[in-house]
């Protein structure tokens, strides 16, 4: 069962939310975060993206630049731009983005159940990647920004969620992006206890978005579980920071592939090799959309193409099988197109949907890319049941959107 616990929130002043709250450290790049940052010493991209701080070019690895993440916290902290809360807490954050809502319950969650399987994963990570993290969350002895999770709907909880956003926000702003962020601390001592209650009784809980984070925290969380003479196995640092969303209110959005070259194919042949385990139809100049689940969009040669796989050319009984972007990457991408490694080929590039169907066009007719193909978006539903039956989700299946803001809240390990 799983085991959370409100904590004591580092976050900012109402007055300076809008200057700290910043996008995640892995959705931009280091001259995109040093401009967003540019004339605003309260920008969290000074600890979550320390590098803007030397010279252009500077490796954000290099030991300095973990240093002075260390520095630009204890600097925000001495400023009174980031103050820790005196009581633990659960707090509620909502994201709005095209007037729809989402509400989440901020939660600190167990290392030992992310290790044992009660925090459920879908995708595999890569060990650099959590290296960065966990040094960060090492040599700042905090969790900076949080992991995005799911959990089965849950009536009380919900309940939790519309009592406390009846009453006024704590940070309510729409960020650049303009995507609105609201959050509200959850005071009532009844209602902290339920929410634990209701989390216990949960049998798992589900990473959606922040793999690379949770294998970190949890890495630092079991070292200094080690190195500790008194553990007990409640201290701060058994714990780290999440966001956790009933699954319902949760919408994963298409994730698409753009390729570069027909492996010597003319788009003719190309085309009339799909037939063999598509039906395909021309549907024209104007953008198309997949209209179903096993049913895709192929840009190419200036026309939208809908593909449907033939009967039988996919296993509906097994749970990667019968995903778009396994059919998609077993039937186009390998058997026609020689692509077998998703990861580290260069000749496949990735496109998140919230970049609309007319960035594929535009990369295909730019000449950067030969075709373009896009996918129907993987439900929720989906996404639990791979990690209930240990299954890992193929790369770049899922989208999330909006992402979560970092800079709301920050998780002491101490």
């Amino acid at each position: 069962m799983a085991k959370v616990k409100p904590f004591k929130g580092i976050r900012p002043p109402k007055e300076f939310i809008e200057e700290v709250a910043s996008r995640p450290y892995d959705v931009l790049n280091s001259e995109e975060a040093r401009a967003e940052a540019d004339g605003n010493p309260k920008s969290l991209y000074h600890i979550i993206k320390p590098e803007i701080d030397f010279e252009p070019g500077t490796d954000e690895h290099d030991p300095k630049v973990y240093d002075k993440a260390v520095e630009n916290f204890r600097n925000f902290r001495e400023k009174g731009w980031l103050i820790q809360d005196d009581q633990e807490h659960y707090y509620i954050y909502a994201q709005t983005m095209e007037g729809r809502t989402q509400y989440g319950i901020v939660i600190a969650a167990n290392v030992h159940d992310y290790v044992n399987g009660v925090i459920k994963k879908h995708e595999l990570t890569r060990r650099d990647k959590e290296d960065d993290r966990m040094k960060h969350v090492k040599v700042n002895n905090a969790n900076i920004e949080p992991v995005f999770f799911a959990f089965p709907d849950n009536e009380r909880l919900e309940q939790i969620i519309r009592d406390v956003t009846a009453q006024p926000a704590e940070y309510d702003f729409t960020a650049p992006d303009g995507f609105g962020h609201h959050f509200w601390v959850v005071t009532d001592p009844e209602q902290t206890r339920i929410i634990t209650e209701e989390f216990e009784a949960m049998p798992h809980l589900y990473i959606a978005d922040g793999h690379h984070r949770s294998a970190a925290a949890a890495r630092v969380g079991l070292e200094k579980a080690e190195a500790s003479e008194n553990h007990t196995g409640n201290e701060e640092y058994n714990y780290f920071l999440a966001v956790a969303f009933p699954a319902s209110h949760l919408r994963i959005i298409d994730y698409n592939r753009v390729v570069r070259d027909l492996n010597g194919m003319s788009p003719a042949e190309f085309l009339k090799r799909l037939e063999k385990d598509f039906i395909v139809e021309d549907k024209g100049t104007d953008i198309y959309t997949p209209a179903a689940l096993h049913n895709f969009s192929l840009y190419l040669d200036g026309h939208w193409y809908s593909l449907t796989p033939r009967e039988g050319r996919y296993n509906d009984a097994d749970p990667i099988g019968v995903l778009d972007v396994t059919i998609s990457s077993d039937l186009i991408l390998r058997d026609i197109l020689g692509i077998t490694d998703l990861r580290s080929d260069k000749r496949i590039d990735f496109v998140g949907g919230i970049r609309g169907l007319g960035e594929l066009k535009r990369r295909v007719d730019s000449g950067e890319m030969k075709m373009a193909l896009a996918l129907y978006p993987v439900s929720m539903k989906q996404l639990m049941d791979i990690a209930d039956t240990g299954n890992i989700m193929p790369p770049k299946t899922t989208w999330f959107e909006p992402k979560l803001r970092s800079g709301l809240i920050i998780h002491s390990l101490d």
